[in-house]
C-alpha cells in the first residue's frame, strides 16, 4: 500500500468503494426489472473490472473492437461487438466466435456477407442484431421495413443466426427529467419493430437497447431484454450535469500535480489532452474539458499536449505549485484509453493497480526489410 504522494502524474485514480457502489446499484436496477445487464466494456477495458461485473449477474459484455472482445473472452464467453463487421475484422470476429457465443451488430448487407463468409471460412457460427437508427444518426437502417428485409437476408445466410435488433440511444443526452417523450419515442419503435418481425415470421429473442443516460429508466422501453450501459462504473462530469448521477458519484478521477503558476488568473498542471482527451461537455450545461473534484467551480479551460490550465476566476482556492488535485473528466471512456494502468484507491491510499488491457487495436507489428534495415541502422530503437 502507498500513499497518493508517491504515485508520478498524471495518473488514474479510481475511488474503489465509490465504483463498488456504481456497479451494486445497476446490477440491484437490472435485477428488479428483469433486464438483462450486458455492461459495455469500452469504459474500463479491463478484464478484471469486467469479472466484478459478471459476478454481480451480468449476462454477458458488450465490446466495440474485436481486440476489446478477445481481451474479455479470457473472463467471459457471452460477447455482444456493438460495431459493423466490415473487412479483416470480420474474420478475427469469427475465428473467436470458435470459443466464445458471439453476437455482432449490423446494418447492411455488406456487413453481414463479410460475417457469413468469414464464420464459414472459419467453421463457426454468429449470433446478428439487426442495428436500427433510434435517432442518434450515425449507423442503423432506417425503418422498421428496412430492418425486416436485412433480417431476412441475415436468415438466409449460412453460419449466421437471427438474433433480434439493437440500438443505440445515444441521442438521449439532456437531463434525465426530460427523458419522457423520447423514452416514449423508443417505446413506440420497438412496438413497431417486434410486430413487423413477428408478421414476418422472423425471430426477435433479443431486443438489445441502453446507455448510461438513460440507465434507470430503461423499463420506460417496454420490449427491451438487455440493456449495455458502460460509463456508468465510473461515471464522468458529463453523466453528473445531465443528473443521471451526482458529482459525488464519479469514481475514476486524473491526479495531477501544479506545474506553474506563473501567470496571474490560472494555474497549469501536467494533465493536458494527453491526459484528459479534448471532449468538450455533451449534454451539460458546464465549459471546459473537465472539473476539480474538490472544487467543481475550477474547470480545465483550455489544455495543450501535457499542460492543462485551470480557470481560477470563479473560486477562491490560489494553488502553490506542487500541489496535487484531482480532476473529474468530462469524458471517462476517452481517458481510460489513453492510460496504461490504473490505480485503486481506498481511504485515499493505493490498494491494488490494473492495466489497461484492452486499449489498442491489438494489431500485430510487421517485420519487412525497411523495418529491418532501420534496427540495424538503430533509427528503429
Amino acid at each position: 500500500m502507498i500513499e497518493l504522494t508517491e504515485l508520478e502524474t498524471p495518473a488514474l485514480v479510481v475511488d474503489l468503494e465509490t465504483m463498488d457502489h456504481n456497479l451494486d446499484r445497476a446490477a440491484e436496477y437490472a435485477k428488479s426489472h428483469e433486464i438483462a445487464l450486458r455492461p459495455h466494456i469500452k469504459t474500463h477495458k479491463s478484464p478484471l473490472l469486467a469479472r466484478q461485473q459478471l459476478d454481480r449477474g451480468a449476462s454477458g459484455l458488450t465490446c466495440a473492437t474485436p481486440y476489446e472482445a478477445e481481451a474479455m473472452s479470457e473472463v467471459c464467453d457471452d460477447l455482444l461487438v456493438m460495431y459493423p463487421p466490415i473487412g479483416p475484422r470480420a474474420l478475427r470476429l469469427a475465428e473467436l466466435a470458435r470459443r466464445v457465443r458471439l453476437t455482432v451488430a449490423l446494418d447492411s448487407e455488406v456487413a453481414a456477407n463479410e460475417m457469413s463468409r468469414a464464420a464459414v471460412t472459419a467453421a463457426s457460427r454468429v449470433r446478428v442484431l439487426v442495428e436500427i437508427d433510434a435517432g442518434m444518426h450515425r449507423v442503423g437502417v432506417q425503418s422498421t421495413a428496412d430492418a425486416v428485409g436485412l433480417a431476412r437476408r441475415v436468415a438466409s445466410l449460412p453460419n449466421l443466426e437471427l438474433a433480434g435488433i439493437a440500438f443505440y440511444p445515444g441521442h438521449v443526452r439532456g437531463p434525465v427529467a426530460e427523458h419522457a417523450a423520447q423514452l416514449s419515442a423508443l417505446a413506440k419503435l420497438v412496438a413497431e419493430a417486434r410486430d413487423a418481425f413477428a408478421h414476418a415470421a422472423l425471430p426477435m429473442e433479443t431486443v438489445s437497447a441502453g446507455s448510461t443516460p438513460t440507465l434507470r429508466r430503461t423499463h420506460e422501453i417496454d420490449g427491451v431484454t438487455e440493456m449495455r450501459p458502460g460509463t456508468y462504473i465510473f461515471n464522468d462530469r458529463t453523466t453528473a450535469e445531465i443528473g443521471a448521477c451526482a458529482l459525488d458519484d464519479c469514481a475514476l478521477t486524473v491526479l495531477a500535480t501544479v506545474v506553474s503558476t506563473a501567470v496571474p488568473g490560472q494555474a497549469v498542471i501536467d494533465a493536458g489532452a494527453k491526459a484528459l482527451g479534448r471532449e468538450p461537455m455533451r449534454g451539460g450545461t458546464g465549459d471546459g474539458f473537465g472539473c476539480l473534484a474538490s472544487d467543481p467551480s475550477v474547470v480545465v479551460k483550455s489544455m495543450s499536449e501535457e499542460h492543462g490550465i485551470l480557470e481560477l476566476s470563479r473560486s477562491s482556492w490560489r494553488p502553490r505549485v506542487g500541489e496535487r488535485v484531482r480532476v473529474i473528466p468530462n469524458h471517462v471512456c476517452i481517458v481510460v484509453h489513453l492510460a496504461d494502468v490504473v490505480y485503486g484507491l481506498r481511504d485515499d491510499a493505493v490498494v491494488t493497480s490494473w492495466p489497461v488491457a484492452a486499449r489498442g487495436r491489438g494489431q500485430p507489428v510487421l517485420a519487412g526489410p525497411e523495418s529491418l534495415a532501420l534496427l540495424r541502422t538503430g533509427l528503429g530503437r
